[in-house]
């Protein structure tokens, strides 16, 4: 966290006075440490374990489906970023599908954000971690995005304002994240081992396994399940439920490993 003293440094500059030099980083160098003592408490915030209620889990990917669909479409890198916050809440797969289902209905015109943040607001009403984990979530998949458009920003003013999150509190979030993705210099952020690893397991192949091997799997396993290959046999909906399934979790596990050994 050094931004506030970079900032401190350059006006104490314009100023041209030492003495206005030195108060300038000083403050700069309180913002910081404010900045990562906030951090830090973040952080901690985050590795406790939610069992997250359904109604939160159905807002939540209502909410990204409607901010990833406010621009006229829903981009690869938003899908992607959706799947690994599924994983991340621990979703089975039944769960997942409903997610899905949930992020489809986000999209539509008639989907009604507002009411729906409301609702969570009273069911959160003395859990403001819960909404503060809320938003951090949807900045995760929106991030996927080099650049929010005008009319992003405005939903997430309102739903900001909607479950009581100050904008310095949203500030601090959108600075954190940013920072985190900047580091990791990959829009996959912030995947732990467990995550890759399974996504091998997924791909049915070894950690050790060379980008051609990996390749390969995809191909396989893609041309095995895509919906579109079972046509042919008469599938009933369950077994295309199914496949649609396994499709996706083949498709995210090779993008994630395909961005984490830099695939071509």
């Amino acid at each position: 966290m050094y931004w506030g003293k970079i900032i401190g440094f350059l006006v104490g500059l314009l100023a041209r006075n030492p003495w206005a030099l030195m108060v300038a980083i000083f403050l700069g160098h309180q913002f910081d440490r404010g900045l990562a003592e906030w951090y830090r408490s973040f952080q901690k915030r985050n590795s406790n374990n939610f069992v997250f209620p359904e109604n939160f889990v159905r807002t939540l990917f209502g909410a990204i489906g409607y901010l990833a669909k406010a621009d006229g479409r829903v981009s690869e890198d938003e899908i992607f970023n959706t799947r690994m916050i599924m994983k991340r809440l621990n979703l089975n797969p039944s769960q997942i599908n409903q997610a899905i289902n949930w992020f489809n209905e986000g999209k539509s015109p008639k989907y009604r954000l507002i009411k729906n943040i409301r609702d969570l607001r009273l069911a959160t009403a003395h859990e403001r971690k819960k909404r503060l984990i809320f938003i951090q979530l949807l900045l995760e998949v929106l991030f996927a995005k080099k650049n929010l458009k005008k009319e992003e920003r405005l939903l997430l003013k309102s739903i900001c304002l909607e479950l009581k999150i100050s904008q310095i509190e949203y500030a601090k979030l959108e600075t954190i994240i940013r920072a985190q993705r900047a580091f990791k210099g990959s829009h996959v952020g912030d995947l732990d081992e467990s995550s890759v690893l399974n996504a091998y397991k997924t791909l049915g192949i070894s950690p050790k396994a060379s980008n051609e091997e990996i390749k390969m799997a995809y191909r396989r396993l893609m041309n095995k399940n895509h919906p579109d290959k079972i046509a042919s046999r008469n599938p009933s909906k369950e077994e295309i439920s199914q496949a649609e399934y396994k499709t996706r979790e083949v498709r995210v596990a090779y993008e994630l490993l395909k961005d984490r050994r830099s695939i071509r």
